[in-house]
């Protein structure tokens, strides 16, 4: 893979992001073989990550807004691959705010493809989310946008070598804003631990897993699919008990001390949650790490031709919902938390 970037000029927006973070540290392992470019709107953290890479002198890191087309279109000037993880994420602030999630997820993916265009990118990969399938909030729906987006620029792509693709993944634990430090933050104050529903379950992942899988798919992909990572499930409920179990007595605590308590579920919010549905297992392949679900519609100016390392199937039936999924038992998901360093 290290010959893959090797002199490569390589563009990461939402660089100050959970993914986008790691994202820049995994592929600072190139830093010397390729130049790396960071874009953000986050003017502090910007000039944390910038301190962070002083001694990187081919990593570069600048203020940007994907709202801004002018803007992206300089910055990707001689750029070969961009990864886009720039997005607004958490679905009850996009369900109040449904305006500022279009500007940035879905006009901000199409700025994004249109200074690719000028700029004839190598090969541009959307991270997207579980939540762009059957969404059933604005930022899924923005999310399902935004990899019909890329689809549609790689169908109409005249420019030989150019590619889009997409990859979709569950929730990352630990990321900002995600349900494990909110459990830490209540087991630290004494509870009550607060749950949606005992019955929720999600697809789950490390970041490092993540990003390690971004980084891959950018290496396989050939044009206007969306690579579905493979991922184990969890129940919600088991999590917050495993969490309680574990970090209640470091801060004076017993596990009965810590109450459990139901709210219900939030605005926009599954029970459940889907990776793929039942359309798109028609033109779906299954690879050891992955499902590749193909375009709708072909390129129409050029013959792309799919094969991919490791193919398992070509034929996919079952759509891929958590709740069809064997959840891991608590002790297989104590293992993924330590393994992880989330119970830190």
């Amino acid at each position: 893979m290290k010959n893959f970037f090797k002199n490569k000029r390589i563009l990461v927006t939402g660089a100050c992001g959970t993914v986008g973070s790691v994202l820049v540290r995994q592929l600072s392992e190139y830093a010397s073989d390729c130049e790396i470019l960071g874009l953000d709107n986050n003017e502090s953290e910007l000039f944390f990550i910038q301190q962070e890479y002083a001694n990187y002198p081919n990593m570069h890191f600048f203020l940007a807004d994907v709202r801004d087309k002018d803007r992206l279109s300089r910055e990707m000037a001689n750029i070969d691959i961009v990864f886009h993880t720039a997005a607004f994420k958490h679905v009850v602030l996009c369900e109040q705010s449904p305006f500022e999630a279009v500007q940035t997820n879905i006009i901000g993916v199409q700025n994004l493809i249109a200074a690719s265009f000028e700029n004839n990118v190598q090969k541009v990969i959307f991270t997207s989310s579980d939540k762009a399938v059957n969404p059933t909030s604005v930022m899924g729906t923005s999310k399902l946008m935004g990899e019909r987006l890329m689809t549609a620029a790689n169908f109409k792509s005249r420019k030989n070598g150019m590619t889009f693709s997409s990859t979709r993944f569950g929730n990352v634990l630990g990321s900002r804003g995600s349900v494990i430090p909110i459990f830490k933050e209540q087991i630290r104050k004494g509870g009550p631990l607060t749950l949606t529903d005992p019955e929720m379950t999600r697809f789950i992942m490390s970041i490092n897993e993540a990003v390690s899988l971004v980084i891959e798919s950018s290496f396989i992909s050939i044009g206007g699919e969306v690579f579905i990572t493979k991922m184990p499930v969890i129940r919600i409920k088991d999590l917050a008990e495993v969490m309680i179990n574990e970090l209640a007595p470091g801060y004076g605590f017993s596990s009965d001390d810590i109450e459990i308590k139901n709210i219900g579920v939030k605005p926009g919010e599954k029970m459940y949650e889907e990776l793929m549905n039942q359309e798109e297992t028609r033109r779906t392949w299954e690879l050891e790490k992955y499902f590749v679900v193909f375009p709708a519609f072909r390129n129409i100016y050029q013959n792309i031709i799919y094969d991919y390392p490791n193919i398992i199937n070509k034929t996919v039936s079952k759509p891929y919902f958590s709740n069809d999924e064997n959840p891991l038992s608590k002790d297989e998901l104590t293992r993924f938390l330590k393994k992880n360093q989330l119970l830190k």
